[in-house]
């Protein structure tokens, strides 16, 4: 239900760029043999599951979440947080990484844990920025990094690892975790993933 209107929207801008004359033959052709790799980069995510897993284990105690990314996954922080929220029935609350000192950097301790999309884009610096401003303030860190960042295991206190992927198909395969570290801390919780408390868009209603 989130997954697939992403692509839909990918391949639609896609279209009316080669309608509107905005982007060249080439570069369209580019965009869609990147939206051709996305179910093998989607596996290799999914097979980190057994490391999720383990860190939901670890964080299912929590109280509440906050949630940061910047660009094309801030989105995907907004995400991230709702899916905690309908199942695991935690606060938790996405915000975009550049707003964090206009208000929520109050809430960081070391019983707030700060999920952040740290994967390497355009906005890598800044996240690595928005994570050392957490740790200082004692707060937990759950990045989401590429496959082969070094520096990120240095200053996080747990990695979500993802494949390297194109920038602007990348929220596909950064939500994985974070939509299995939710699915990972309902479920050790004993609670019903499939029929959530009180939802009822997509649940119980067309």
């Amino acid at each position: 239900a989130f997954t697939a209107p992403l692509l839909d929207l990918y391949m639609m801008a896609v279209l009316l760029a080669g309608l509107r004359g905005t982007l060249p033959t080439e570069k369209r052709i580019e965009l869609v043999k990147d939206l051709l790799k996305v179910p093998g980069l989607v596996e290799i995510a999914l097979k980190k599951e057994d490391t999720i897993k383990r860190i939901a284990a670890k964080y299912k105690g929590i109280k509440g979440a906050l949630y940061l990314g910047r660009g094309v996954n801030m989105p995907i922080a907004y995400e991230g947080a709702l899916k905690l929220k309908e199942i695991s029935y935690k606060h938790a609350e996405g915000y975009p990484a550049g707003e964090m000192k206009h208000g929520p950097i109050a809430l960081v301790d070391k019983d707030l844990p700060v999920v952040v999309i740290a994967t390497r884009d355009a906005w890598y610096e800044k996240m690595i920025s928005q994570i050392e401003q957490a740790k200082a303030r004692s707060g937990s860190v759950l990045a989401v990094a590429t496959e082969g960042d070094e520096l990120i295991p240095t200053i996080a206190d747990e990695v979500f690892w993802v494949p390297e992927t194109p920038w602007l198909i990348s929220p596909v395969v950064n939500v994985i975790p974070l939509q299995l570290f939710a699915y990972h801390i309902a479920a050790q919780l004993g609670l019903d993933v499939d029929q959530p408390r009180n939802l009822a868009k997509s649940v119980t209603v067309e």
